[in-house]
């Protein structure tokens, strides 16, 4: 999951002696694959988990679910390699992973209940580009997307997925079909996912605490399985193929201006965190973070922060962003060579393509789910509120918090308020992370001290 709080970093690159491995060493298979499975354990879940969401949000059938899980494995896969590798213009060459946004589930949601995945796969590769020109103007727009438009527009990002997590604890789209919505073994399932993470994220020992979503999910698994809440009478079914062909557009395409405007409003905010992102990513890695060579690798990895989504459109998933929390591999193994990128992108594709990996997570209960990503979720709108809370909350930043959060969770939490409106009004401002962002970034503009 893409780390959404902007910090301030210091620019003096972090001492050579602490690392084992630099950017461009070639660290021997031991090392490196040692390395990379680190990296795997630390991503793995935040790339299955969105597709595993929006898919249970759209009532997909198991075998669709497992095949959105594969793609965003595989997805995942070629764009880590292009960040690593730098092709062109495009990739920050530095030990860049990157994996299934959590910040575009709000608006794929809406869009995927508006005209199923087609038009999800058309936004995604529609509004990819906005990334991709960001990367070229960064520096002009930095005056209009401000640290407090930013964090207005990931506070809503949070708010609004909170009531998708909780959807999901309660039994998601299938418990509400068959009349078992938030019964007491659901919420109980839930209950103990969230509680386990919470202990393991607290313990002292590193590795349970890196691990702690991993050990919640599974402990969840099995409490759902001795409870009877998990079925393997499609696993024979959909496990018949050895291996998942992606196949491009196999879903076919489709456009709505106003997920396209929900999704081109979530890239650019994306570009920012992106920066941050590879800002941190080049001092843990002993570089600069100042000069030619620094602003050439940051708009390299954000460039390819778009390309990358729209080739994962392009292979039925979802928009991809770089992970924050594998800098904080490379701090704890001293590897930083992006040569373990290499190995990382090979373990994802080989995920990717068997079908037999993306059934077992497709299959997981959705209070399991809901119990891991409510905590989540939460922590995108405390990342929301701590960008905000960084800046100086004055009367201006008073006023455009005021008027862009009472539209922005209006339209949230009251859809029915633009029931009147015009076709083309309702079309654009029926996401509430929509119009808080566009009028944060308006009022910003607009109200003076």
């Amino acid at each position: 999951m893409s780390d959404t709080n902007t910090q301030s970093i210091e620019t003096t690159p972090i001492a050579k002696a602490d690392l084992i491995y630099r950017i461009e060493d070639k660290p021997s298979f031991k090392d490196s694959f040692f390395a990379a499975i680190q990296h795997l354990l630390a991503i793995f879940v935040g790339i299955i988990t969105p597709p595993l969401i929006i898919a249970d949000a759209l009532g997909c059938d198991v075998t669709t679910k497992a095949f959105l899980v594969s793609m965003s494995l595989f997805a995942s896969g070629i764009s880590t390699f292009i960040q690593c590798r730098r092709v062109g213009p495009l990739g920050a060459g530095l030990l860049c992973v990157q994996g299934t946004s959590f910040s575009f589930i709000g608006p794929i949601i809406s869009a995927g209940l508006v005209g199923g995945l087609p038009l999800i796969f058309g936004c995604t590769i529609a509004a990819a580009p906005v990334e991709m020109i960001v990367s070229r103007t960064f520096r002009y727009l930095k005056k209009v997307i401000t640290p407090l438009v930013s964090g207005i527009v990931v506070l809503l990002i949070g708010l609004s997925l909170v009531k998708v997590g909780i959807f999901s604890c309660g039994g998601g789209q299938t418990a509400m079909q068959t009349g078992t919505f938030g019964t007491a073994e659901n919420i109980l399932i839930a209950a103990v996912v969230l509680v386990s993470v919470l202990l393991f994220n607290k313990s002292g020992n590193k590795y349970l605490r890196m691990s702690s979503i991993v050990l919640g999910l599974i402990l969840g698994y099995l409490l759902a399985l001795v409870m009877g809440h998990v079925s393997f009478a499609s696993f024979g079914q959909s496990s018949q193929a050895l291996f998942n062909i992606p196949t491009p557009f196999k879903y076919g395409l489709d456009f709505n201006i106003s997920s396209f405007i929900a999704m081109a409003l979530i890239y650019m905010i994306t570009a920012i965190e992106a920066t941050g992102d590879i800002t941190a990513n080049s001092l843990i890695s002993g570089e600069d973070i100042e000069g030619e060579k620094y602003l050439k690798r940051v708009s390299g990895g954000v460039m390819a922060d778009g390309f990358n989504s729209l080739l994962a459109g392009i292979f039925n998933s979802f928009p991809n962003s770089i992970f924050a929390q594998n800098n904080g591999i490379i701090q704890l193994t001293g590897v930083a060579s992006r040569r373990v990128g290499y190995y990382i992108a090979a373990m994802l594709l080989i995920l990717g393509i068997f079908p037999g990996i993306g059934l077992v997570f497709s299959l997981m209960p959705d209070p399991v789910l809901g119990g891991a990503t409510l905590l989540m979720f939460g922590t995108v709108a405390a990342a929301g509120i701590r960008i905000i809370a960084s800046q100086d909350i004055d009367r201006k930043a008073t006023m455009v918090l005021a008027i862009s959060l009472s539209l922005g969770l209006g339209v949230e939490l009251m859809p029915d308020i633009l029931k009147a409106a015009p076709e083309s009004i309702r079309a654009i401002f029926s996401s509430g992370i929509t119009t808080g962002g566009i009028a944060a970034i308006i009022s910003n503009i607009v109200v003076r001290k």
